[in-house]
């Protein structure tokens, strides 16, 4: 029997298909740590806050055990790769 894969991904992408059918704009926030690849200029206190929205974000990805896109920051592309294990909460900015 395989491993039982957690409900957390799961979940996560369905609140970002809830946002985005809503027309809201999904944010997370993650715990950076050192497998977590965002721009280390803008964690605050070993956390970053990331919009996930379809303006800010290409490529996006929600694996089961990652989160993967390419955004803008300062004008300059970054890749990002987020651990599901790291993603502290998923919301509606509004």
């Amino acid at each position: 029997m395989s491993p039982v894969v957690s409900t957390k991904p799961y979940m996560l992408r369905a609140l970002y298909e809830w946002c985005a059918d809503q027309g809201l704009t999904p944010y997370i926030s993650v715990q950076v740590d050192a497998q977590t690849l965002v721009p280390r200029q803008f964690v605050r206190d070993g956390q970053i806050v990331l919009n996930l929205g379809a303006d800010a974000v290409q490529n996006l990805h929600m694996g089961n055990d990652l989160i993967t896109c390419q955004a803008r920051f300062g004008g300059v592309a970054q890749s990002l790769s987020i651990p599901i294990g790291n993603v502290a909460a998923i919301y509606a900015r509004e």
